[in-house]
């Protein structure tokens, strides 16, 4: 690619106006995979129930299902055929009050929803403004990476990482859920541009850096609980730190953690001092995670020397 034309096209602000555009899919993806990710869990459960020999098996003194599950069972099936599958690219976007199915001007990111006046234009339901505000963080982060790497190919990798960031972060927010088909292809294309150096991560570090991330807070979440009796951390989080290990090397681990552990623990303590939170209900750690791999990402080895200065 010609040099002029590569320092135009991933410049900051084309950057930033293609996170705006990937923000508004972002949106698509927060809000539908944790449905996609429910209805395969519904239909196993069906599927199950009415597997006799694997009923059988896990329940010898019971050949087959009681009649009440299986008939619950057929009940699953019936309803999830009645009900339209759900996809990252069908069905079109549609008011969630009101069904309007929105046309190509009501889904430019940013401007329609300021057009609109942040209202359906058919029931004036009122949308959330959380939409706009991730297609802006996208923009923010994109235009930040293309700044920190400058206009090389490998900050189209980097702005890759931000967005599946993006969206663990806030699926994980709403559902709890950090999604096997994020965070494993996250960890993997890591592992892949660290050995293709892509990335200024040597594979040797890469790798150590997922087997660090895992491991890590695999040993806390056990730690927890066998001195609690409960859990304290899903697997999902053990994965997505493998995976910010794997883009940065084992190196920047401990600064993740230290700086999401730090923000889960002020946001944690804030939201049960104003009774925004019940102090038994969990909190998600994978914003936090999130937050801290993109901290380290600009910040990391600036503070790392900080807190763990060589002698």
């Amino acid at each position: 690619m010609d040099g002029s034309l590569q320092q135009g096209l991933l410049s900051p602000p084309v950057l930033a106006l293609l996170g705006l555009c990937l923000g508004s899919f972002l949106n698509v993806v927060i809000h539908r995979k944790p449905l996609m990710m429910e209805r395969e869990w519904w239909s196993e459960l069906a599927r199950q129930l009415l597997d006799d020999p694997a009923w059988g098996k896990f329940f010898p003194h019971s050949p087959k299902a009681p009649r009440e599950l299986a008939a619950a069972a057929r009940v699953i099936e019936v309803e999830l055929n009645r009900t339209p599958a759900v996809g990252l690219a069908s069905p079109r976007s549609r008011c969630p009050a009101c069904g309007h199915q929105l046309s190509w001007h009501e889904n430019i990111p940013l401007l329609s929803y300021l057009r609109l006046g942040g209202r359906c234009s058919a029931c004036k339901t009122r949308i959330l403004p959380r939409y706009p505000l991730i297609e802006l963080l996208a923009a923010v982060l994109f235009a930040a990476t293309g700044w920190q790497i400058g206009a090389q190919p490998a900050a189209l990798l980097w702005c890759g990482f931000m967005a599946a960031l993006i969206a663990l972060a806030f699926i994980d927010l709403d559902t709890k859920y950090l999604p096997d088909d994020l965070t494993l292809p996250l960890m993997w294309v890591g592992l892949g541009a660290a050995a293709l150096g892509w990335i200024p991560v040597s594979l040797s570090s890469s790798v150590w850096g997922v087997i660090a991330g895992y491991l890590s807070l695999w040993i806390v979440s056990t730690v927890y609980r066998l001195v609690r009796h409960q859990e304290g951390m899903g697997a999902g989080d053990f994965k997505l730190l493998a995976a910010l290990g794997a883009w940065m090397g084992w190196q920047l681990i401990p600064a993740i953690i230290l700086l999401a552990s730090v923000v889960g623990a002020i946001v944690g303590i804030a939201l049960i001092v104003f009774k925004r939170h019940d102090h038994n209900d969990p909190i998600p750690f994978g914003p936090y995670l999130a937050g801290g791999g993109v901290a380290a990402f600009f910040f990391g080895e600036s503070l790392m020397r900080l807190w763990f200065p060589l002698p």
